[in-house]
């Protein structure tokens, strides 16, 4: 695992390229205590994760680790990898998947987890776990729904099938389609974005966001209610609407 910080943007790298960028349980501890340092790091504003290579975002869970296991080391290593996702989720600062190449069951699934996805256009998605015995452990079942549909969430969930990154941008699978060479810029540019933003009035925006397929519309409206409540007790909103006044780039302070 690699990790790099630049202008509020932590950039996660699974490097891993020879096993295709796929999970270990090595991998799945590092990445869950690389989050909680992200979590507390108050710098980061945006998380972009991506693959080591051109040919990989990351292909799931490595089969290896699957096949020589029990069936307790099994179902340890599938909860491993549904907090990894749950953390993405839940964390409040935004996470970018930048899709280098293959994003195939844990991969697509990590993607899934993040709040954005850009892909290169030489990626494939796709949830073959049916094709050898197991399903999307990793919250495909759950997330692809609210994504793409219902129907077309079973259609890649049961057939297995590979889909190209344009395919994959048509059903709203992933937000942005560019050429290899421009993929992490684009993220960057995406991530840089949102940092200017207010980052307490993102974080809420993110929750509020997350908490629309949980609850009904009400609950959702008194969600969004006690999230304005916070964000009118910040500072960053009277800078807000001053530097709009002034004409000029607000200068935020998380506060």
């Amino acid at each position: 695992m690699k990790y790099d910080v630049t202008d509020k943007i932590g950039i996660i790298t699974i490097n891993r390229p020879k096993a295709l960028n796929a999970f270990n349980n090595e991998v799945l501890d590092e990445f869950n205590n690389l989050l909680d340092e992200i979590e507390k790091d108050n710098r980061i504003k945006v998380v972009i994760i991506t693959g080591e290579g051109e040919r990989t975002f990351c292909a799931g869970a490595d089969l290896v680790e699957i096949k020589n296991s029990a069936k307790e080391e099994f179902l340890q290593f599938i909860e491993n990898g549904q907090t990894l996702m749950r953390k993405i989720e839940t964390i409040k600062k935004p996470f970018i998947a930048a899709i280098n190449g293959f994003a195939l069951g844990g991969g697509l699934e990590l993607a899934l987890a993040c709040d954005i996805r850009i892909a290169s256009e030489n990626a494939k998605l796709g949830t073959p776990e049916v094709g050898v015995g197991l399903i999307p452990g990793w919250g495909a079942t759950q997330r692809l729904p609210k994504v793409i549909g219902l129907g077309r969430a079973k259609e890649l969930i049961l057939t297995g099938v590979h889909i190209t990154a344009k395919d994959a941008e048509n059903i709203g699978l992933v937000n942005k389609v560019v050429v290899p060479e421009e993929l992490i810029n684009t993220a960057k540019e995406m991530a840089q974005k949102i940092a200017g933003n207010a980052p307490v009035a993102v974080q809420l925006a993110k929750s509020s966001v997350n908490v629309a397929f949980d609850v009904n519309i009400d609950n959702g409206y008194k969600y969004e209610l006690e999230a304005e409540k916070k964000c009118f007790e910040t500072e960053d909103l009277q800078e807000g609407i001053q530097a709009l006044f002034e004409k000029r780039k607000p200068n935020f302070s998380g506060k």
